[in-house]
């Protein structure tokens, strides 16, 4: 499984390039409203960080045609290249606008998945990754995981191409459960994240090996 941060939030998106093996990230509207910048602005920032890793953008438009319209014109703009996913709701002009935008030649993923059938019809209409909420099903008494689960399965038993990111995480242990399903990708937040590569007793051994170190490395380097 890899990782893509769920933020727009610079600063995190720094400190997380620096040291974890990022894959990508990923945006939604709530994500550019918490970063407090608009899209003119926040989407430049957000390429210089990227590089050539993915970008998957939400699209905000209603209409099919108009999702078609303004995911070209990011494309277009910012001189986005493969790496470029364009994020698209599982709504009646959401799956008609997918293949719209496959056609143009720009890569698809879909979003707000609540159902296994949700992300079958979602693959069939062309989507490159789908994105099951897993946390948000858990808030409804549903199970998050159980559909990350059926999700894979659908995909592997019906040999497509799609891929499974995974979304909406409350807690390490949702990630983990994930990952142990097979979901392709995780995209987690900044806190969740730091939570995950770290652990006290990693910390505690780095400070004894340090201590039993001393006066014993004294090889130049």
């Amino acid at each position: 499984m890899i990782y893509l941060a769920d933020t727009a939030n610079i600063e995190e998106l720094r400190k997380l390039f620096y040291y974890f093996p990022l894959e990508g990230v990923t945006t939604n509207p709530t994500i550019i409203a918490q970063a407090g910048k608009p899209m003119s602005v926040i989407l430049p920032e957000l390429i210089e960080i990227v590089q050539d890793k993915m970008l998957h953008v939400q699209m905000i438009s209603n209409k099919a045609e108009d999702m078609l319209r303004e995911a070209k014109a990011y494309k277009a703009k910012y001189g986005l290249g493969n790496n470029y996913f364009a994020k698209i709701p599982v709504s009646e002009e959401g799956y008609r606008a997918m293949p719209m935008i496959k056609e143009a030649g720009i890569n698809v993923t879909a979003t707000a998945i609540f159902t296994q059938q949700q992300a079958l019809v979602a693959a069939r209409a062309g989507a490159d990754w789908v994105a099951p909420y897993v946390n948000r099903l858990d808030n409804i008494s549903s199970h998050g995981i159980e559909v990350v689960g059926n999700i894979v399965e659908n995909i592997e038993y019906f040999g497509l191409s799609t891929k499974v990111l995974a979304a909406s995480f409350k807690t390490v242990d949702q990630v983990h459960r994930v990952s142990m399903m097979g979901s392709h990708a995780a995209t987690v937040n900044f806190e969740i994240l730091e939570r995950l590569r770290s652990h006290p007793m990693t910390d505690m051994s780095i400070e004894w090996f340090e201590k039993d170190a001393k006066g014993l490395y004294d090889i130049k380097f």
